[in-house]
């Protein structure tokens, strides 16, 4: 932004200025250099230049390739040049001030073309001519310079604009100088979003639900800061710092934004890869600009999201002394260092725990830990009531079933599936949302909208029906396993040709070793299907494989279900947040024979997945006949054509 002097009128920026004078500079430098260069050049026939030859009026020859350049000797007169060239017209400026006849010495430079003459320079022997095979270069003093200065100059400028825009982009003002945004003009300064009493977020804890610990947790820390008095009644320390932990899309976010619209107090929110820029330094000196704002505005509350990008373990090495770490140390000594910063409580959130420095995690900084994990049962039934407030929903609107077939959702998901179920009600041209779009949003968001324009083969189709009936009725023969809900062969476009629905009756947070088994085999019964109807395998099931292999691996080598490890742990989970991957921790003879232990747990369930359609096959192919013509089946109809007789 340009600035104002005191009269009121916009001064020009510095850099402005310098690219005028820079102009101005090299315009003077070649005018002046024009001036300087006061040669004229003439273009002559061959035949012209060999009479001047042989009048003897030539002094010197340069040759290249394609041309000849002629000096002239001193004393030719205009009137001999003319007829040497057969009155050939000269050009102006050539004649001597004091006598017209006369031209400047070297003043005037004739030039042709080179032709292959191979008595040339016999010819210019016997008139004593000079010549050089090179033709000289015409500059004057001041090109010289200009040839060595302009380059500078244009580096120079280069490199001030570059910088400039870095600077910009760092958040450097202009300044007083050339480089005051380089030097501190705004590189240094927090770019923390602050919020106040009059500027809230719109978000309360009404607006949280699925969280009530995590909510308990941080409603607390905002009576101290309403009510600091009966705390310090009884002796009671304010909490200097409540760490987030959760995967992604629990709400960490929105519990901070429900925290700076409850609190009363300003609220200075960032995320941690804000801290780190280009120039070393930068980090350390963000912090301490905003621990020194903070200060000025106790009582107030620091929000850092996604706090692991500079709270990382330091690295014991050499050479790991970075920007990130020196930012790592300044956070450090700000949240509990030789100084006390009473009234400022820090919260930070993070999907990875693991990952941070002990020194940040200990107690003086992040007193609290505040878990953040996908919500329950109650739990989705409530964030799906919070958000249904925001829609208009129909009579027959049942948010517990909705709940039952969201198991492992996040509060995020939950969100999505109303929204979506709002959108699929104006697409029908309804006014209200019903339980069916609601059910139909729960497909879209896990299995991906209906892909009407892919249409199977009669095989491939077949194959596809009595691949997800496997699923269905090895489901339901089984006491271990869940209810099915829904079967579909409708293709899907998340990648899946159809699918089987299976909705538990309540929630479940501990399973049983037979349990387990009992969905291992549930997730073989599709390739099971194949064997027994076409006495083969597709490509179908590879889905199914992976997630039966991962069971049956955690059976073996994480809950201590194998018969040969018994309660050996062989792995164990890193990124719980995350991805949730599982590292071994043991010899690679141990991981062979885990590996083998799963083959043979999968090969048991294979069987006997075999086995019970084997013995059904007649409701196994009353449930496809009727797939096949219908393509989606509820768990109700399913359930009537298996007891039929």
């Amino acid at each position: 932004m340009n600035k104002k002097g005191d009269n009121g009128q916009r001064k020009i920026p510095s850099w402005l200025i310098v690219i005028l004078v820079f102009f101005l500079i090299t315009f003077v430098m070649n005018f002046v250099t024009a001036l300087n260069s006061s040669t004229s050049s003439l273009q002559i026939t061959y035949d012209q230049f060999l009479n001047l030859v042989e009048a003897g009026d030539v002094e010197y020859v340069y040759m290249d390739d394609t041309q000849l350049q002629i000096v002239l000797k001193e004393g030719i007169t205009t009137s001999d040049l003319v007829e040497a060239l057969n009155g050939e017209e000269l050009p102006e400026g050539i004649a001597d001030e004091e006598n017209e006849e006369a031209i400047q010495y070297q003043t005037l430079i004739l030039y042709t073309g080179r032709i292959d003459d191979t008595e040339l320079v016999s010819l210019l022997r016997e008139y004593d001519v000079h010549f050089s095979q090179e033709i000289p270069q015409q500059t004057s003093v001041l090109t010289s310079i200009a040839s060595w200065v302009l380059p500078i100059v244009i580096m120079y400028l280069i490199y001030f604009v570059i910088m400039r825009m870095v600077m910009k982009r760092m958040g450097g003002g202009e300044g007083n100088g050339m480089f005051s945004g380089m030097m501190g003009g705004g590189i240094g300064k927090s770019k923390a979003k602050v919020y106040n009493v009059e500027e809230r977020t719109g978000v309360t804890f009404a607006d949280v639900a699925g969280q009530d610990e995590a909510k308990e947790s941080l409603e607390e820390m905002v009576d101290y800061l309403k009510n600091p008095g009966k705390y310090q009644q009884i002796g009671a320390k304010q909490p200097k710092g409540a760490l987030l932990v959760g995967s992604p899309g629990t709400g960490k976010t929105l519990l901070a934004k429900a925290v700076a619209g409850e609190a009363g107090v300003p609220f200075y929110h960032l995320t941690g890869s804000e801290f780190v820029e280009l120039y070393v330094g930068v980090g350390a000196s963000r912090v301490r600009d905003l621990f020194e704002t903070a200060k000025k505005n106790t009582p107030c509350i620091i929000f850092i999201d996604e706090i692991d990008a500079i709270g990382k373990k330091r690295d014991s090495g050499l050479g790991s002394n970075d920007e990130r770490e020196q930012t790592l140390n300044q956070l450090l000594a700000e949240m509990d260092g030789f100084e006390t910063n009473s009234g400022i409580i820090v919260l930070a959130a993070t999907n990875r725990p693991e990952v941070l420095d002990q020194a940040l995690l200990r107690a003086g900084r992040f007193d609290r830990r505040v878990i953040v994990d996908k919500p329950d049962l109650p739990g989705r039934e409530n964030i799906l009531k919070v958000h249904g407030r925001k829609v208009a929903l129909s009579d027959d609107v049942d948010f517990h079933a909705i709940a039952l077939a969201t198991s492992g959702a996040s509060g995020a998901d939950l969100a999505n599936i109303v929204n979506e179920a709002a959108l699929l009600a104006v697409k029908l041209g309804r006014h209200m949302v019903m339980q069916k779009d609601l059910m139909e949003a729960v497909e879209t968001v896990f299995a991906g909208k209906e892909k009407k324009e892919r249409v199977l083969n009669p095989k491939e189709r077949q194959m596809v029906a009595y691949h997800e009936v496997g699923h269905a009725l090895i489901s339901a023969l089984q006491k271990d396993a869940q209810p099915v809900q829904k079967i579909t062969i409708v293709p899907r476009t998340m990648g899946s040709l159809g699918y089987t629905m299976n909705v538990p009756e309540e929630e479940r947070y501990l399973l049983t070793k037979e349990e387990i088994q009992a969905q291992i085999t549930m997730l073989l019964g599709g390739r099971a299907a194949e064997i027994v109807k076409f006495g083969t395998a597709t490509t179908g099931a590879s889905n199914d494989i992976e997630r039966a292999t991962d069971l049956a691996r955690k059976m073996v080598t994480q809950y201590g279900m194998s018969d040969h490890f018994g309660s050996m742990g062989l792995e164990k989970t890193q990124d719980q947040y995350l991805d949730g991957r599982n590292v071994s921790t043991c010899s690679s003879q141990t991981g062979a024979e885990a590996d083998e232990e799963v083959r043979r747990l999968i090969d048991s369930c294979q069987q006997e997945a075999i086995r019970l359609l084997q013995e059904n096959s007649d409701a196994f192919e009353r449930i496809t006949a009727r797939l096949l013509e219908k393509e989606n089946i509820s768990g109700e109809e399913f359930m009537e054509l298996l007891r039929e007789k």
